[in-house]
């Protein structure tokens, strides 16, 4: 009993941080991003740069300036990843091979931070700091670019298909809103217990009176914004498990909150910006039934502690910290998966069976509860389209969503988006079930072993970055396929999410009739949340009963 009552206390206090900054955060991004002003800093950058922040991108130049921008990202990491132990701070590590760096290069650019490697020995301190973590604020500010070109293409009447600056976006999001928040909680974190120096391996005695080799460096600069931004890659190859990223439960229930706050407090900047926060709120209100939903699922789960083997020694301690104990472990794993985050301070691969299928049912839904930095709020969104879709065509009539018409052409586009990651999802699940090469990886038969192949490509796809650990990953055949379907679940759905926002921000706006749904009312926010069910329900059912249902019901 006093378990539980702890588990539903650091829960409680949770929510209540969270609504503390959800009102001033959320008000705070949307100035940001309609303030005509822009600082030194970002002015200097602009000019570097040779870019015009004030000119206003038609959606497809504003989509080709984000990949190239990507492209380079790309290009740039491969390089320091092949070329690393020519660089200063390297301590000694080796170049990783092309396909590993290829992986890499696409993981952390993609938001995913998939790790196929060990931190601690395939990582130079530059390669952390100049890639790696560069890319964790980019990457992320790209995603917020992305829903705030959404939210104009909703607000705008008669734009001519222009969605903003890409750049300037960009800038925005990185300087004024992730940097200083990052600061912030990795001064937090240091006070917590984790580590920020640049010392490398140190020798120390162990209690058995052995000697352990201890690397160092700076571990709370990359974990604030690796947390903040949905990124997900740890220093460590244990990531949040490892005393030195997460030493405490204070810290564990500070991390969950840095991953949680942006994605919460976007609706509110959605709100603002469309000029009417209802629907901000009702937004808010699905994501939050959602996470609800599976942090209860995945807490009984992880403390009910279902199977045989749990069930004889008492608890589902296999792969879990005892200083975060199995609620803790259970909401890190909700938040994260729930996110496109990646973090991990347990092993998934551990987890109960029930518990494993809510950590992928949670990416399945396409992490929008709240979802990853900008992109769980332009997946809700897109899912609210459909809801209105529906909607329409139980009462006949033209389906609108804040004064904008959904035809031919933007459900066509919502179409795409909705089955784009469940076909790369299912089709890389079977290219690697159906290969020796695939096969090869797998620690487990049976529908276990699907489980974590069908996790690998859900967290890839996803662009969530954890996994079940007991698949052999660091192979050619993973690195390219898994690089591919992180490529691909990242920017086709950018890519329609931005051509549906110049469609919306060329209509006229349509005023509200008698007969326009109201979109900020439960009875919607009820329909949204069953729309998100059915859509995945309808996609991954099957597969799901192949793995984790079926590993539970035996």
């Amino acid at each position: 009993m006093s378990a539980t009552w702890a588990a539903l206390g650091q829960i409680a206090l949770l929510v209540a941080l969270l609504a503390a900054v959800h009102v001033p955060l959320g008000a705070y991004m949307a100035r940001v991003f309609t303030s005509p002003r822009h600082l030194r800093v970002e002015r200097a950058g602009y000019r570097l740069a040779r870019v015009d922040p004030d000119a206003d991108q038609r959606w497809s130049t504003y989509l080709l300036s984000l990949l190239g921008f990507s492209l380079a990202s790309v290009l740039l990491l491969f390089g320091l990843a092949r070329l690393q132990n020519h660089l200063p701070l390297s301590l000694g590590m080796s170049p990783m091979d092309p396909a590993g760096a290829w992986n890499t290069a696409v993981s952390f650019v993609t938001n995913t931070n998939w790790q196929w490697y060990s931190g601690e020995q395939a990582a130079g301190h530059l390669l952390q700091m100049a890639g790696l973590v560069v890319q964790n604020f980019v990457s992320a500010a790209v995603g917020i670019a992305v829903v705030v070109a959404l939210i104009r293409g909703f607000a705008r009447s008669g734009a001519d298909g222009r969605v903003g600056n890409f750049w300037s976006d960009l800038m925005r999001s990185t300087v004024r809103i992730l940097l200083p928040i990052a600061v912030i909680g990795a001064v937090l974190l240091v006070v917590t217990g984790v580590i920020q120096n640049l010392a490398g391996p140190t020798e120390v005695t162990t209690l058995a009176g052995g000697t352990q080799s201890v690397l160092g460096g700076p571990v709370a600069s990359q974990e604030s914004i690796k947390l903040l931004g949905t990124n997900g890659g740890g220093f460590f190859n244990a990531n949040s498990a490892h005393p030195f990223e997460n030493p405490t439960p204070i810290s564990n229930l500070f991390q969950i909150f840095l991953i949680l706050l942006i994605p919460s407090a976007l609706p509110r900047t959605f709100g603002i910006m469309v000029g009417d926060k209802r629907q901000g709120h009702a937004i808010l209100g699905a994501m939050a039934t959602l996470w609800v939903a599976a942090v209860g699922l995945l807490t009984w789960a992880e403390m009910a502690a279902p199977g045989a083997v749990p069930q004889l020694v008492g608890a589902a301690s296999e792969g879990k910290e005892t200083r975060f104990g199995a609620a803790g472990s259970a909401l890190f794993a909700a938040a994260t998966t729930g996110t496109s985050t990646g973090a991990v301070n347990a092993m998934h691969d551990s987890l109960t069976a029930p518990g494993g299928g809510v950590t992928i049912f949670n990416m399945m839904l396409g992490e929008v509860a709240p979802g990853g930095v900008g992109s769980g709020l332009y997946g809700m969104l897109v899912l609210a389209i459909v809801a209105v879709f529906v909607a329409g065509l139980m009462v006949g009539r033209t389906p609108e969503y804040l004064g904008k018409k959904i035809g031919r052409q933007e459900i066509t586009l919502v179409a795409l988006y909705v089955l784009a990651v469940p076909a790369i999802v299912l089709l890389g699940t079977a290219v690697a079930i159906a290969t020796t090469a695939g096969q090869a990886g797998m620690q487990e038969a049976g529908s276990h072993g699907l489980s974590e192949v069908l996790y690998a490509f859900t967290s890839a796809g996803n662009n969530n970055g954890s996994a079940f650990a007991g698949l052999t990953v660091s192979t050619p055949f993973y690195n390219t396929l898994l690089g591919l379907a992180m490529l691909l679940g990242r920017f086709v759905p950018i890519a329609l999410v931005l051509a549906l926002a110049g469609r919306f921000a060329g209509q006229q706006t349509v005023p509200a009739g008698s007969g326009t749904l109201p979109t900020h009312r439960p009875l919607f926010v009820g329909l949204l949340v069953a729309v998100t069910l059915v859509v995945v329900g309808l996609t991954f059912i099957p597969v799901l009963a192949l793995g984790p249902i079926a590993e539970s019901l035996s």
